[in-house]
């Protein structure tokens, strides 16, 4: 540590929403040059803290104290004014903005004239993606990227304001390990020029390769902090749910059956290339691949987001035409997307987002049963663990694991007999992913094929029954369980 007064502290932070304690009495505090490493379970208060630091969210009482001084209103203005900047887990982008419009929003480089400098704008732009190791044209709408470039967008404009408290809210969650490589030498150069950082994190791996201190918090409050040099994993899952793990990959055997769902000669035009495979009854496939091999692509395809350019779908033998997502309803199909804002009504409670696929397939004159729909909600809240176990909430105020869950619990009200999960982990914590793993398991018993979109190889490696690898829009390998090491997955994927 550079100084021995802390760059920031926060004491006594207390923050309550309607029917949730979302932090209390929290302490904490940062130090020039450091990676303070923030963990917890989703709803934990993780994000919720940081918020208060960024300013996008009032505290209701503590101190906030930065470089010696009390800040006595904090608000974005002022936040950016004390050189703050924070990288949110759900994306703060403009989808209708370029790349570079994003990167510099509220502060476009300007002429003599008075006129915005586009070119320089774009220069800059490039500079700033340059220094991630990625090559993104800054003048694409950010409509037009997937969520990993999306995610890297995001990085680069708040990296390009040159923080010198940088908040980094589940920043790797959609980044293959060659980007998050990349970012964790960034972070190093930026503890080198005295910048503190912040780093939340679901990836407990991440926590020695970029962390000097570790502070764990349990329901809005802190459990501890730790040196990195002390923070095992079972000490940190432990401290973060209480209670210890058996198995973050609790794989169960299943009876496989017969073909659930088959694509022959799958196309889209300029990114996927005459896809074949099949998922079946009782089974788990996965699929890995890097960042743009086309996986999103492939699931939108499915499910009648994207259209084909050729191919052909079976669902349990029976070719099927697919044009909508209702379509895909009907045939007893499920996706989870990779951007659970997709799939979400924010403003609209957990009971109506968990029925909404059913909801779907009847006629626009069916008449709304609203007491059923909350006991069928209210039973997979309580399954799922839905935190706060509240149905009138939006869930536009859940933690970003527990929309997830929110989603997960929709298709199992639907009865769906394929579901595609891409990439099903993202942004949740270590517990809750246990939790999904034993969801797929009990599914697979149940006959429901799965297909598991993963860019987290030991995930894919443990839970899948067979693996097939996508790499620019081919399939270029297959294996099935315990043929596949995360040497031949890379090989192969790249």
């Amino acid at each position: 540590m550079v100084s021995s007064q802390p760059l920031l502290q926060l004491e006594k932070i207390d923050k309550s929403f309607p029917g949730v304690h979302a932090l209390d009495h929290v302490d904490f505090d940062l130090y020039e040059g450091e990676v303070h490493v923030l963990l917890g379970e989703n709803g934990a208060g993780k994000s919720t803290l940081v918020k208060i630091i960024s300013g996008s969210l009032p505290k209701d009482s503590g101190r906030i104290i930065v470089r010696g001084k009390e800040i006595h209103q904090m608000d974005p203005e002022r936040s950016r004014e004390l050189g703050i900047g924070m990288v949110y887990q759900e994306l703060s982008l403009v989808p209708s903005l370029t790349v570079a419009e994003n990167i510099f929003l509220g502060r476009l480089p300007l002429t003599r004239l008075g006129t915005v400098d586009w070119l320089e704008m774009r220069g800059q732009a490039e500079s700033s993606l340059g220094e991630l190791g990625v090559q993104i044209n800054p003048e694409l709408r950010v409509s037009q990227l997937d969520v990993a470039e999306q995610q890297l967008t995001e990085i680069a404009r708040v990296l390009s304001k040159e923080p010198q408290i940088l908040l980094l809210d589940e920043p790797t969650s959609a980044l293959t390990d060659t980007e998050r490589a990349r970012l964790f030498e960034i972070i190093m150069k930026l503890r080198e020029r005295g910048v503190g950082i912040i780093y939340i994190s679901h990836h407990l791996a991440e926590v020695p390769l970029v962390g000097q201190r570790v502070t764990v918090m349990r329901d809005g409050t802190v459990i501890g902090t730790l040196p990195v040099e002390r923070a095992g994993e079972d000490t940190l899952i432990n401290m973060m749910v209480g209670r210890q793990l058996t198995e973050q990959y609790p794989k169960e055997p299943a009876q496989v059956g017969s073909p659930a769902l088959r694509v022959e000669n799958l196309s889209v035009n300029g990114v996927l290339h005459d896809l074949s495979c099949e998922v079946r009854h009782g089974e788990i496939l996965g699929i890995f691949g890097l960042m743009g091999a086309g996986q999103e692509e492939f699931t939108q395809g499915i499910f009648g987001l994207l259209q084909l350019s050729s191919g052909q779908i079976f669902v349990n033998g029976n070719t099927v035409k697919i044009r909508k997502p209702s379509d895909a309803i009907r045939h007893g199909l499920g996706l989870l997307t990779r951007d659970r804002r997709q799939s979400l009504v924010p403003i609209l409670p957990i009971s109506p987002n968990i029925t909404l696929a059913s909801m779907s397939q009847l006629p626009l004159y069916h008449k709304l049963d609203l007491r059923q729909e909350n006991l069928s909600a209210g039973r997979y809240v309580s399954e799922l663990r839905i935190v706060p176990p509240i149905l009138d909430r939006p869930v536009l105020y859940l933690s970003g694991g527990n929309q997830q869950k929110v989603v997960l619990a929709r298709w199992l009200f639907s009865e769906a007999k394929v579901l595609i999960f891409d990439e099903p982990t993202r942004g949740i914590d270590v517990g809750a992913k246990s939790e999904v793993f034993n969801l797929m398991n009990q599914l697979t018993k149940r006959g429901v094929g799965i297909i598991m979109i993963s860019s987290e190889m030991l995930e894919i490696l443990a839970m899948a029954d067979r693996i097939l690898v996508l790499r620019a829009g081919r399939f270029t390998a297959e294996f099935n369980a315990g043929e596949a090491t995360q040497e031949k997955l890379l090989r192969n994927a790249s």
